[in-house]
């Protein structure tokens, strides 16, 4: 057994998404090299087994609050968590964890967890999944378009642009931010984890550059067989929502010369409105595991047309893995997984036209599908094995120790 005691804590502990993911793939890795892992995160009936649950807190769900009293009580839950830093404490206590690595954090538990960690030397990393250290609302959108008004320290600006479409919910996200800067919540956090090196450089405008450390997400290679041929349709998978770009696809696809099957897989607010408007694709909904994985082995090539701030696109990698060309917008972490020309084509933001011209392109040519997945498996294999990033974080873990 190993003396080292890491303290993985994220508020969902069971996958609920992309963020969860990359949580525990990392604590499945150091649990098989018999590291002691110690869990904190909030209750739910979905969450893996854990000896540690006793110390969870309960489960917050701030979309299902009702009742005045309830939702003030939830507002203050919002920002400082009083449960959730005397459950750490009580739980750091007894266990005297050496390292606690921070993943989805905000809200239930709360970054005022992050003093009490270091008021008992724990040393603490925290991996960015989005952009909250910057904007206060994640995602670094207004009406649904790219925003960086607040730069990491204007923390007031949703509540005089209006930017949530609530000012109720605009000045709880500004009040969350100012509080946390103001308490310095963050300047206790040793190391934060960027998964992109375009995150790195927004997170700098808040964060000194030598606290923040890029550290690509990885995958199993492993578990993905390449497939280099293919069944003849495009197929984009994820969250049919504004900012994904998903109405720029469906339109670019309309304007291609030649019709080419196009599978939207995926579910979200736009599903229903768009599934009518564009009746010449195949919605497919929701789909997981094995099914999911035999639509991208047969696509011929994956589009990512994200009009936000993607960081390390998972869809990506897993594209990657199967040997699939990719069409991605040139915004966000997408261009330092996509190499224009080599593994894929990378195309203007919302441009229909550019997006519609490559789609032709790879549609027309069968050789150029597979020069480019090939290139796509091996940028893979070199630059996102899950292991070679797990064994980089255990080399982070001991040079903070």
């Amino acid at each position: 057994m190993r003396s080292m005691k890491i303290l993985f804590t994220n508020k969902f502990f069971h996958l609920n998404g992309g963020s969860e993911t990359v949580f525990f793939q990392e604590r499945s890795f150091f649990t098989q090299n018999n590291y002691e892992i110690i869990d904190f995160s909030m209750k739910d009936d979905r969450n893996i087994n854990s000896p540690f649950a006793d110390y969870f807190i309960p489960n917050i769900n701030y979309q299902k609050s009702s009742g005045i009293k309830k939702q003030i009580q939830q507002a203050f839950s919002f920002v400082h968590s009083s449960l959730a830093v005397k459950n750490i404490q009580a739980l750091i206590e007894k266990e005297k964890p050496s390292i606690a690595h921070l993943h989805n954090i905000y809200h239930q538990l709360t970054p005022s967890i992050i003093p009490i960690l270091k008021k008992y030397g724990v040393k603490v990393l925290l991996t960015l999944h989005d952009y909250k250290l910057v904007c206060p609302s994640y995602l670094a959108l207004k009406n649904e378009k790219i925003c960086e008004e607040c730069k990491g320290t204007h923390f007031w600006k949703p509540v005089t642009t209006n930017c949530q479409n609530s000012y109720a919910q605009g000045f709880l996200l500004s009040a969350e931010a100012i509080f946390h800067k103001w308490k310095g919540s963050y300047d206790d956090v040793d190391l934060f984890l960027a998964p992109s090196q375009f995150m790195a450089d927004q997170i700098n405008q808040r964060i000194p550059s030598k606290k923040i450390q890029v550290l690509h997400n990885g995958i199993n290679i492993e578990e993905y067989q390449p497939n280099y041929n293919d069944q003849g349709y495009g197929l984009y998978f994820g969250r049919l929502s504004k900012e994904k770009g998903i109405e720029t696809l469906l339109k670019a696809h309309m304007n291609m010369p030649h019709s080419f099957p196009l599978k939207i897989t995926g579910t979200g607010p736009l599903k229903t409105v768009l599934s009518k408007k564009y009746s010449n694709v195949e919605f497919l909904g929701y789909k997981s595991g094995q099914e999911l994985n035999t639509l991208i082995a047969n696509a011929a090539f994956v589009i990512v047309p994200s009009e936000w701030y993607e960081n390390c696109s998972m869809v990506i990698l897993e594209s990657m893995a199967f040997g699939k060309p990719i069409i991605g917008s040139s915004t966000g972490g997408i261009p330092e997984q996509i190499e224009d020309g080599k593994t894929g084509f990378l195309f203007e933001m919302g441009n229909v036209e550019e997006l519609s011209k490559k789609m032709t392109q790879l549609a027309n040519d069968t050789k150029l599908r597979q020069y480019f997945g090939k290139n796509a498996r091996n940028k893979l294999e070199n630059e996102y094995s899950l292991n070679e990033h797990c064994q980089k974080l255990e080399n982070l873990y001991k040079d903070l120790l």
